[in-house]
């Protein structure tokens, strides 16, 4: 008998567990997830689709090793196990965006037992645009808006588009020793952001895209065609020139966009309030609590945006959800 948990279990087996329960025992159907990050994400929107005959348990592929990843989960572990008693959900990373050019991204968008992302990863959601002001009010406690975080993002991704479209071309055509993720990453970052001139860190990015822009134009002058024809198939894929900051790297939209812009936004917040507490304090000993009282209130805009739930009005994740309710469709 095979020792890993993976060999042993498969929709058909769990299929019969449940047969083994009392008839009006809940059905359980096991969701597997490539991290121990991810888990929290895929418990909150499968738990909106628990009721009195089934429920979902969100767990790592293997109980005996610590292998993360989707080529783990789909590929080497579940592949054909997955069904209607067990289903992998991962991230969509380009796979979404090659549309069946791979092995990989043909068994993700074809098989109803995989739920995917659509944004690039998980971490894209949290840094969802409309939800960025409350995590900066609850890591704060102060509500004033320093900078349209929306707009900004919108802004962010129109500069970043055209150069995005281009990454995804080299990706479906695999070349990337010319053009890799990382490569199309480091030119859109942003550097120091200053909470009174935010629009000059995305002055900067333009001008390193712009020129990055011209070079591969020069040098692939006869694609000019092929990148236009992509720009219309992503565009039927939803991704557009406002929201392409949910289609690149996660970690990179987290650590050097996002986070890069909210440190500061956060750090100019708590200086704010703390001086209106030295401004209304009657005498030192009030000072004293008040500033100790509102320090331990805090806590970290790292910690927060990871709570960050407003991504759940997004239409990426609709979608998700719609995949959600096709596969229930199945299993009834």
């Amino acid at each position: 008998m095979g020792k890993r948990l993976t060999e042993n279990l498969s929709s058909l087996y769990i299929e019969a567990a449940n047969s083994l329960r009392p008839k009006k025992a809940r059905r359980k159907i096991v969701a597997y997830v490539e991290s121990y990050d991810d888990i929290s994400f895929w418990r909150a929107l499968l738990a909106d689709y628990e009721d009195n005959t089934r429920y979902f348990e969100v767990m790592l592929p293997s109980q005996d090793s610590l292998a993360k990843g989707k080529k783990t989960v789909l590929m080497n572990h579940l592949g054909k196990q997955l069904g209607e008693n067990m289903i992998a959900c991962v991230d969509s990373d380009y796979d979404y965006l090659l549309q069946g050019r791979t092995q990989t991204s043909r068994y993700m968008i074809e098989s109803p037992y995989v739920l995917q992302t659509y944004a690039y990863a998980i971490e894209n959601y949290h840094c969802y645009a409309e939800g960025l002001h409350e995590v900066c009010v609850t890591a704060t406690l102060n509500d004033h808006r320093l900078i349209d975080f929306p707009a900004f993002m919108k802004l962010y991704s129109q500069i970043a588009y055209p150069l995005f479209i281009w990454s995804v071309w080299f990706y479906r055509r695999h070349i990337l020793s010319e053009f890799s993720l990382l490569d199309f990453c480091s030119y859109v970052k942003l550097d120091q952001v200053s909470t009174r001139h935010p629009e000059r860190s995305l002055e900067n990015m333009a001008k390193k895209v712009e020129r990055k822009l011209r070079e591969l134009e020069r040098k692939h002058s006869n694609a000019l065609h092929e990148i236009e024809s992509l720009k219309a198939e992503l565009l039927n894929l939803g991704v557009t020139p406002d929201n392409t900051y949910m289609f690149i790297q996660g970690h990179h939209i987290l650590d050097n966009v996002v986070m890069r812009l909210l440190i500061p936004v956060c750090t100019v917040l708590r200086r704010e309030r703390e001086q209106q507490i030295h401004d209304l304090a009657l005498h030192n000993i009030q000072l004293q609590n008040e500033l100790t009282n509102y320090q331990r209130s805090q806590v970290a805009v790292e910690v927060v945006i990871h709570k960050n739930l407003y991504y759940k009005n997004s239409p990426l994740y609709k979608k998700i959800q719609r995949d959600v309710e096709r596969f229930l469709k199945i299993i009834k």
